[in-house]
């Protein structure tokens, strides 16, 4: 085992910060106080079907107060539990390269200027990435480590529709074009239990991603949560909850099918349990964690072990 990633069979996103920076890295989730054209009536006016009334920013910052408040409440709070560390000013909730590009660099500056941050984390759409926009993060990059975060969650067209995920894959693929062509790294997130997708679609998606040339992964587990527009899909029972046992299987395909550079920010999420509606097992994210690891090792599969060049 220890001639994987300190142990683990996949590349962590802590391994990969532990030998970036040498030292603890702590994400600092904050809300911008941007919005989304998916929801402002420029795409749509609902939004995607699973996406929050916090734009998936359930655990970020209050959007009320500045970037140094809000960047300073959290630290506080993580400081009980790690005494040491620097930090990712990770720009969680919306869309967040929507907004004029005076507003975009204020922010991400203020953030840069917080003591300890060593990287910056910016999650958007790929249809909110305009040349204005690729060149203030280009020289951000310059100056500080810089990944920007993506919303694929399915490579399948049919299915994005359905979740009114407001653009197609050709849009995914020309924001990658342009990043790429910036040495800008992306993470890229990956939805599955998405309504009506089988097995071989979620892998597909993986496989996707895998040659996508992205630089990490986020993995999520479809969360139902109230007040969104997912709710009525479920009630007319057109989604079903993947189980643990289903969820597992695929993560664990899926790790072998990513190339051995790529980072896994994260092979599960968790949803607020006030908000949760399912799948319930999903709260129980430690047991899920460890769950995949012993899966790794019983099935003796490892990250790279099934990617296909």
């Amino acid at each position: 085992m220890n001639s994987f990633w300190n142990g683990k069979r996949y590349h962590s996103l802590n391994y990969f910060l532990r030998e970036k920076f040498g030292e603890k890295v702590f994400k600092i989730s904050l809300d911008g106080g941007f919005s989304c054209p998916n929801r402002d009536g420029k795409i749509s006016n609902g939004g995607c079907l699973f996406c929050s009334e916090r734009g998936s920013g359930d655990y970020a910052g209050d959007r009320e107060l500045s970037i140094t408040k809000q960047f300073n409440d959290i630290k506080e709070m993580m400081a009980h539990k790690w005494k040491s560390g620097k930090y990712i000013a990770y720009f969680q909730a919306y869309t967040n390269t929507y907004a004029p590009i005076d507003e975009l660099r204020r922010k991400y500056e203020e953030a840069l200027k917080q003591e300890g941050v060593v990287a910056i984390a910016i999650a958007t759409r790929p249809d909110c990435l305009d040349d204005e926009v690729l060149d203030l993060l280009n020289e951000i990059k310059n100056k500080v480590y810089l990944w920007i975060e993506l919303g694929l969650q399915t490579s399948n067209d049919v299915t994005a529709n359905k979740i009114n995920r407001g653009y197609k894959l050709e849009v995914f693929e020309k924001a990658m074009k342009n990043l790429k062509e910036r040495n800008i790294d992306v993470v890229v997130h990956d939805i599955l239990g998405l309504p009506g997708e089988t097995k071989e679609d979620m892998l597909k998606t993986i496989d996707y991603i895998s040659h996508s040339g992205a630089r990490g992964v986020k993995f999520h587990l479809l969360h139902l949560i109230k007040q969104t527009p997912m709710v009525k899909v479920f009630e007319k029972g057109e989604l079903e909850f993947l189980s643990q046992e289903d969820y597992i299987d695929l993560i664990t395909k899926g790790i072998a099918m990513l190339p051995k550079e790529m980072v896994v920010h994260r092979l599960t999420g968790d949803a607020p349990r006030d908000l949760l509606i399912g799948p319930m097992w999903s709260l129980k994210k430690w047991e899920v964690l460890n769950s995949i690891d012993k899966a790794l090792e019983d099935n003796d599969l490892w990250q790279g072990k099934d990617f296909k060049i």
